[in-house]
């Protein structure tokens, strides 16, 4: 079943060329179906991409899907049109009295900023709040990993010496888990950050596992209470193109940056990036929704 996004949102003609298969919510009508109703904050700045890539995993998956896009408004985003935010984006005002089945929160740049400092670091923490008893399932990516584990469980994070950035090996702790059925032994994710989770601080939360890491990376997947929340610390989210597309950008700014690893054919920035971690990216969320979404749901929210 396909994905029902908003009539005239841009990711559908990017989405279409793919043969990725979407329906507009003006066709989706036509169908006697309860599809889930999937919750999707959006902090990264430049939203219109983060919605390509997060839209493109959920399309693979059987189930007839419906997206709220919620921002913060406390924080103006200064790199997304302000027409495409008031078209396709929710407040929490507007959303606060609905149920959802599922709940995505991103990643944002702010991870060398202390939490508090954030300026929509309050509204955040409401937010995330109102999900422990709205939402089915959650699922936080990259900052936002860092974001939930410090609000719920006060787990700080922790600078590293140089970012974290490219492609990275992983294994698994817990093959017994729906979430990672179908993984294989060991699998690639890419990871881009400055900061990081520490074991030694999440042991120590009852009902918090660790499912999977990296010798590089440290710490990538984490579940809570069996699924009501799932941290992924990396970005099995990105296209092809995402960490070439940071790369420039930061040389661009003059910043010291090396090469992702792992990443560009040769180790060369002149050839094309090889792509290692599509297929675990799409079963990751296809097991995500399946297993802790529609599995767990009632059909009335």
């Amino acid at each position: 079943m396909p994905l029902v996004l908003p009539d005239n949102l841009p990711a559908i003609e990017t989405l279409t060329k793919e043969n990725t298969f979407v329906m507009t919510e003006s066709n989706a009508v036509h169908q006697d179906i309860r599809p889930l109703k999937i919750l999707f904050l959006n902090i990264m700045p430049l939203k219109i991409a983060t919605e390509k890539h997060i839209l493109r995993l959920l399309s693979n998956t059987p189930i007839q899907i419906e997206i709220d896009f919620l921002r913060v408004s406390s924080y103006d985003s200064k790199h997304t049109p302000k027409d495409h935010l008031g078209k396709f984006y929710n407040t929490f005002e507007q959303i606060k009295d609905k149920k959802y089945d599922g709940f995505i929160v991103t990643g944002a740049p702010v991870e060398q900023m202390e939490f508090e400092d954030v300026a929509y670091w309050s509204e955040l923490q409401t937010i995330l709040d109102w999900a422990n008893d709205n939402v089915v399932s959650t699922l936080f990516i990259c900052w936002a990993v860092q974001a939930g584990l410090y609000h719920h469980f006060n787990i700080p994070k922790h600078p590293l010496k140089e970012k974290l950035f490219g492609v990275f090996k992983h294994t698994l702790n817990n093959t017994n888990l729906a979430l990672i059925r179908g993984f294989d032994d060991v699998f690639w994710a890419p990871h881009s950050r400055h900061t990081e989770t520490r074991k030694e601080d999440v042991i120590k939360v009852p009902d918090l596992e660790i499912i999977s890491e990296s010798d590089e990376a440290g710490i990538y997947l984490m579940i809570y209470k069996g699924g009501q929340k799932i941290f992924i610390t990396g970005h099995a989210e990105y296209d092809p193109q995402t960490l070439k597309e940071e790369y420039e950008r930061d040389i661009e700014k003059g910043l010291k940056i090396d090469l992702p690893k792992n990443y560009f054919r040769d180790n060369n920035p002149n050839l094309e990036p090889e792509v290692k971690w599509r297929s675990h990216a799409n079963l990751l969320f296809s097991n995500w929704i399946n297993y802790y979404v529609y599995q767990r749901t009632t059909y009335i929210l």
